[in-house]
């Protein structure tokens, strides 16, 4: 999203998002308060879910106008996705795992580069946020669903040459979600507490098959 341009009205709001009546100080920069409002956001969606968190109480811990919330995202469904791809970054996951010209370790790659947005402290705490909001509300998940798909997963099934992409990274979406989900929102044991690595041997098989394998009938007639 390009730079925005200075925001007028809804009580004389300025470019930096603080309301002209009872600013006290400009904030340091419009990409700053962006970045105050996905944080906000984030933490809003942890605590609350997607249903409960508000524009007007993620604008109120960002500290700025909600006007300015409306102004980048235009909406909750906006700030929701934009979220998303903060912790993702699909662009540099697929460029990570399509890194290697080959199919084979396709689904290796894939799943470490997964486990370690999961694992750093900041985007592993985004994701939290992210997938226990989805589990909360209908269309957070399908938002969640249709992002990773779509942004990541489309774009490596397709550079495998392989028949079905869309079916692929269905397939490949319900592995890495669920484990996710078990791994660490549910924490199942001794999943939860497995080494990277055993993870690593034990679901990049089942990836790379769902990637790259024989799908069953009637997708490969």
């Amino acid at each position: 999203m390009s730079a925005p341009r200075g925001v007028e009205g809804a009580g004389g709001v300025t470019e930096d998002g603080v309301t002209g009546r009872k600013r006290t100080g400009r904030r340091p920069g419009i990409t700053l308060s962006r970045q105050a409002i996905l944080q906000a956001a984030q933490a809003r969606f942890a605590e609350y879910g997607y249903e409960g968190a508000s524009i007007r109480g993620i604008a109120q811990d960002a500290g700025v106008d909600a006007a300015l919330i409306h102004h980048f995202f235009l909406s909750k469904e906006g700030l929701f996705a934009a979220s998303i791809h903060d912790a993702l970054h699909p662009e540099a996951v697929v460029e990570a795992v399509l890194s290697v010209k080959s199919v084979r370790g396709t689904g290796e790659r894939l799943l470490r580069t997964f486990l370690g947005l999961w694992e750093a402290e900041q985007t592993g705490r985004q994701m939290r946020s992210i997938l226990r909001s989805a589990v909360s509300h209908e269309a957070a998940a399908r938002m969640l669903r249709e992002f990773i798909t779509q942004e990541v997963l489309v774009p490596v099934a397709e550079a495998t040459g392989k028949t079905h992409p869309g079916v692929r990274a269905s397939l490949a979406a319900s592995q890495l979600v669920g484990l996710a989900m078990t791994r660490y929102i549910v924490a199942v044991e001794p999943l939860a507490g497995m080494d990277r690595d055993d993870v690593v041997a034990a679901v990049a098989p089942t990836l790379q098959r769902y990637l790259t394998g024989a799908l069953p009938e009637p997708f490969d007639r």
